[in-house]
């Protein structure tokens, strides 16, 4: 696939900002490298820091476990920065993601400080150009906010097992990209 929209950052691999399940490091690395238990020098490759994107909305996708984004200009999304992608990690991501998304370039803040789950109290560093996934069906998604919490009660055990992250995935059908 044309990778005409993932940043790269300073050193000549990839940025993202991730919004749902792919904020716990242990799907990152399963669906990234096969398996949450990656040898530190992967692990080191890749830093996870705490990011805030205006002018969207995410919302639980209905029958799933996860969410789903989309534009909207009165809500921001807190999320993880995470850089050190590769592009075979890009096109791996793509595929998980599925043709439900858009993968966009977007500007997310960093956050110095984390405030509540409202994001009262957040405290806002530089900006950061990133790759993310756009929601492309709003009508597939819920009113309510996806819970990052009760995924990992909930959900995160099954999505972390051998083999579970890909068996619905469409080869077929990975993330489209937008067009800059």
């Amino acid at each position: 696939m044309a990778d005409k929209t993932s940043v790269q950052g300073d050193d000549g691999v990839h940025c993202a900002f991730f919004y749902g399940t792919l904020m716990i490091p242990d799907v990152f690395f399963s669906v990234c490298y096969g398996g949450r238990d990656v040898p530190d020098a992967i692990k080191d490759l890749h830093t996870f820091q705490p990011a805030v994107l205006h002018g969207y909305c995410r919302r639980r996708v209905r029958y799933a476990d996860y969410p789903g984004m989309t534009p909207d200009k009165d809500h921001s999304v807190l999320g993880a920065f995470v850089t050190g992608l590769t592009r075979a990690n890009i096109e791996r991501l793509d595929f998980f993601e599925g043709g439900q998304y858009e993968r966009r370039t977007i500007s997310v803040n960093l956050l110095v400080k984390v405030g509540d789950l409202k994001g009262e109290g957040n405290v806002e560093g530089g900006e950061k150009k990133a790759m993310t996934y756009v929601f492309q069906q709003r009508e597939d998604l819920e009113e309510r906010e996806w819970d990052l919490e009760e995924f990992r009660r909930e959900k995160l055990k099954k999505w972390t097992r051998a083999g579970y992250i890909f068996d619905e995935c469409d080869p077929d059908d990975p993330a489209k990209v937008a067009d800059e």
